[in-house]
């Protein structure tokens, strides 16, 4: 699991006054009345090929019971359990019991056997690739009959780029619940005496020039902290064209020209010049608290982080700016991804229906809006950015367009068909390249190979 699927609390160091204000807005909101329900629809679907013989399961009161696994940080927990709540108040027909997982792999890997085993739940909270997995093998619900036969729903306010990552064809195995996208954070006062104006980074070679003038003036240790791992070196390739497959889908890309000239610079900048750092290892996230933590107080000019760090940082100290592209001939197309919501298959037609209507209850516009300002992360919905709850927040917190603004020109991140060795691959590449200084052709000739043989194997 990664940080950017993660709302983490910060440590000593970090003023969690970003935090505070999303959560004080969200008691005054309520106060004030606005509500973060929406009317459930009579969706009356045909469900020709989905028939199943399973036992609807009901509570106390006769309402059919929706069972949902998912995981979070502690403050995504409690913000999805909030929605939980007002969707049961908000209808007297169905009632989504709750159950908390450690990690999105843990969800996966009990979802997996819970299903072979006829006790799995009827909703779950999952990734990409583990959504792909399961409807590859018919195991999810196809909610297209749902949502052609739904008038209520806007199917076009979603933002395609979450929406169609759960779409195979005229098939929709899930709905986004939320998205995440990596971002920029850089600390004001460091930018400000160095003479450097954000908006005026238009590419990957501006913004390493920036760090070179702020380590060389002193300004800071660094100029600028990737994050440890892949998932930033993979946005600098696709932002430079590179691609992870072939467009037939045969043969791995990942050690093409456009990989290693992004990878090679980031080594140099990282180990020779030395104009950037990344912070590694530690105990759970202590790379991520540190990386955070350094432009935060101005060890660093800044840092490239996820989406959801939103909810732990003072925006009175660090500023917010979409990824560049990585140089004048190219454009920023750094990948986004969703979070899922998926109904199994093997629930009956109710359950079925109920999971559905709670899908459109939680990415309605007015729960979006209430889920991206209190973590910080993106709402898959463009119309709420419209609602109440959102222009109140975006008011003192400009910030949080930006994921969202992102997300409109991002890339869908690749399905990896070997159900994730290209990507391990890519992981221990990114190590050599980052951490030990090795080449970056070397590195992802390496990783090209191994993940070809990979590919090769399920073709």
């Amino acid at each position: 699991m990664k940080k950017s699927d993660v709302v983490v609390k910060s440590n000593a160091k970090r003023v969690a006054g970003g935090a505070m204000a999303s959560l004080m807005l969200m008691g005054a909101l309520t106060g004030c009345g606005v509500s973060t329900s929406s009317k459930s629809s009579d969706v009356k679907a045909e469900q020709t090929e989905q028939q199943t013989t399973a036992a609807t399961k009901t509570d106390a009161e006769g309402k059919t019971e929706v069972e949902f696994w998912f995981a979070g940080g502690k403050t995504a927990v409690g913000v999805i359990q909030n929605i939980v709540d007002d969707f049961n108040a908000s209808q007297d027909e169905y009632f989504v019991k709750s159950v908390t997982m450690a990690d999105y792999d843990e969800t996966y890997q009990k979802l997996q056997a819970g299903i072979a085993g006829d006790v799995a739940p009827d909703l779950a909270l999952i990734e990409v690739d583990a959504a792909r997995n399961l409807a590859d093998k018919d195991l999810l619900t196809d909610l297209s009959t749902y949502i052609d036969n739904d008038k209520e729903l806007d199917k076009d306010d979603y933002l395609k780029v979450y929406f169609d990552q759960g779409t195979d064809g005229d098939k929709v195995y899930a709905f986004p619940a939320y998205g995440t996208t990596q971002v920029m954070y850089y600390n004001k006062e460091v930018f400000d005496k160095a003479g450097v104006n954000p908006e005026e980074i238009k590419t990957w070679k501006e913004l390493a020039e920036v760090s070179k003038d702020i380590k060389e003036g002193g300004y800071a240790t660094y100029g600028w902290e990737p994050m440890w791992g892949e998932d930033n070196l993979i946005d600098l390739a696709l932002s430079n064209g590179g691609k992870v497959l072939s467009d037939d889908g045969k043969t791995v890309l990942i050690n093409s020209d456009e990989w290693v000239e992004v990878w090679e610079d980031v080594r140099t900048w990282i180990n020779d010049d030395e104009i950037m750092a990344v912070h590694s290892g530690g105990q759970g996230w202590e790379y991520w608290y540190d990386t955070m933590d350094d432009a935060v107080d101005g060890t660093a000019g800044g840092y490239i982080g996820s989406s959801g760090d939103q909810a732990d940082l003072d925006f009175s100290i660090v500023g917010a700016m979409e990824q560049p592209a990585w140089d004048d001939d190219s454009e920023s197309a750094p990948s986004a991804e969703a979070k899922q919501l998926v109904s199994v298959n093997a629930s009956s037609d109710e359950e079925k229906k109920g999971a559905y209507e709670f899908m459109k209850f939680f990415t309605s516009p007015d729960n979006q809006a209430t889920w991206s300002v209190n973590t910080g992360y993106v709402s898959v919905r463009q119309s709420s950015k419209d609602t109440e709850v959102f222009k109140e927040y975006e008011k003192d917190h400009p910030e949080i367009l930006v994921p969202l603004s992102q997300s409109a020109h991002a890339s869908v991140r690749p399905v990896d068909p070997t159900g994730g060795e290209i990507y391990d691959a890519l992981k221990i590449a990114a190590d050599k390249v980052e951490l030990e200084g090795v080449s970056a052709k070397d590195a992802l000739d390496e990783a090209a190979e191994k993940a070809q043989k990979a590919l090769d194997k399920v073709q």
